[in-house]
């Protein structure tokens, strides 16, 4: 994939989310340690041991695995992971370690962001690893383990994206939902890059072996006839049908019809890449409900589904204090868009807003002016945000000569409706509620910090602590002007 300087910043800046949440373990000395055992360059087996002795649930994994009916011919009684090392082999112990490892992170993850859509995801990959599992069993345990890797790491782009880049992931399902395209191809509009393309230049920044990245890639018949090596083909055929299968399984199609008949067609395009019968594809997703992980993956993902239709809405006040807290690390002084993108991005996922605007005062204009925002298809709108320091009788010229807040929770209510100005309703005829916040200095307003929800029922209602820490935030902005 060819680099641009905007590839390169937005790794920037998920490199920096990783640090400042926690090294991502696959950055880790183990993930080094294992890849090194792999590739054989100049591996050390006991630090391989090591990695696998560090994990309680890792060692446990490699030992019953070493002494299971296909390892049966070695003894049945391995009880050291030295042994099970030399009996399993490098590669599926180095597998096991990737697979886990990151599975591990990801749910460690969810306890701090707590996110339906990010719970559903997950879930999804899982059950997708399941499904490679299930369609793998006549394998050996290496090419087995090999498929169930490459199928967690085909979704590695979206995952990443969606754990460490909130704004973004937000503006790809605002674009797609809006457009009507797919979630890959808003992802490519907000990003730049594919969640593929982001997975695959990952993946060869953390040194993964070649298999992985090649097993990870997008699935296309003819590729058995353009010299992919025909173990690349099997595993990419692998990883594909079980992403997709996952993918159906999941979502909310309402008509039973419609949902086997693409079910009919994902069978038939891998069944002769996989050297599985279709009839004999179409089996494994009834199969899946029939108990075991699978049943447990698709009862959380209905479960998650109906969570979104009531939505818990998680307090905003720890994210607003924690941005606060950055703030007053930083000595006083004009540093632009580094802290107003800053509060933003805080006020943009801590509130769930669709977009969230800064409107600073120009002296020469004697107006107003949008100069930064955030969200979906935010920038072509900006040059029609603005507005005079002569007072009128709207709510935003009463939000600029009040010390704290306002919130609108329907702008269309006729209460409201008539003092909203129409350069807004025309700028922003979406926006279902909204809230102003002064920023001020010793000279008077300098800012108007703006957010809003485009739909109804994502609107929210700002509880007094979290008001409370959103004029502190505008507050401490001040000070920057």
């Amino acid at each position: 994939m060819p680099k641009n300087d905007n590839h390169e910043a937005l790794f920037e800046k998920l490199w920096s989310r990783m640090n400042e949440r926690g090294e991502f373990p696959l950055l880790s000395n183990s993930l080094y340690a294992t890849i090194s055992a792999m590739k054989n360059e100049d591996g050390d087996f006991s630090a391989l041991v090591q990695v696998v002795l560090s994990d309680f649930t890792l060692t446990q994994k490699v030992i019953r695995l070493a002494n299971s009916a296909m390892y049966i011919s070695f003894g049945g009684n391995t009880t050291t992971v030295s042994r099970a090392l030399m009996i399993l082999g490098v590669d599926v112990v180095g597998h096991l370690v990737i697979g886990l490892k990151l599975v591990e992170h990801f749910h460690h993850a969810l306890s701090s962001a707590q996110q339906i859509g990010a719970k559903m995801e997950l879930n999804r990959v899982m059950l997708a690893s399941h499904i490679a599992r299930e369609i793998t069993l006549s394998s050996d345990i290496r090419r087995r383990e090999q498929a169930v890797v490459c199928t967690l790491m085909r979704q590695l782009g979206r995952l990443l994206v969606l754990f460490y880049l909130d704004q973004e992931w937000q503006e790809i399902a605002e674009l797609a939902k809006s457009t009507g395209i797919s979630d890959d191809d808003a992802g490519l509009e907000v990003l730049g890059l594919s969640f593929e393309e982001l997975g695959l230049d990952t993946a060869g920044r953390w040194g993964l072996p070649t298999l992985i990245s090649d097993g990870m890639q997008s699935f296309h018949p003819g590729q058995q006839n353009d010299g992919t090596p025909p173990e690349t083909h099997w595993l990419r055929a692998v990883t594909n049908f079980s992403t997709d299968v996952s993918s159906l399984l999941t979502e909310s199609e309402s008509d039973p019809e419609v949902a086997k008949e693409r079910l009919e067609q994902v069978t038939k395009r891998y069944s002769d890449a996989l050297k599985i019968e279709s009839d004999i594809l179409l089996k494994i997703p009834s199969s899946l409900a029939q108990g075991g992980a699978s049943t447990q993956y698709l009862k959380e993902i209905d479960n998650l589904r109906a969570q979104t239709l009531q939505v818990k809405i998680e307090d905003a006040e720890p994210s607003l204090r924690e941005c606060l807290n950055e703030l007053d690390t930083l000595p006083p002084g004009n540093r632009g868009a580094q802290v107003l993108t800053m509060a933003l991005e805080t006020m943009l996922s801590s509130l769930g807003l669709s977009r969230a605007i800064v409107f600073i005062r120009d002296k020469r204009a004697s107006a107003f002016v949008a100069r930064l925002g955030l969200g979906a298809n935010i920038t072509p709108v900006l040059p029609a945000l603005h507005f005079g320091e002569a007072f009128s009788a709207d709510v935003f010229h009463l939000a600029i000569t009040n010390s704290v807040g306002i919130f609108i929770e329907n702008s269309r209510a006729p209460k409201f409706s008539t003092h909203i100005p129409g350069w807004f309703k025309n700028a922003l005829p979406d926006a279902e509620g909204f809230i102003l916040l002064p920023v001020r200095n010793s000279n008077g307003p300098v800012a108007l910090l703006y957010g809003d929800w485009r739909e109804a029922e994502l609107v929210r209602k700002i509880r007094p602590r979290e008001m409370g820490a959103l004029n502190e935030l505008a507050q401490a902005l001040g000070r920057f002007f």
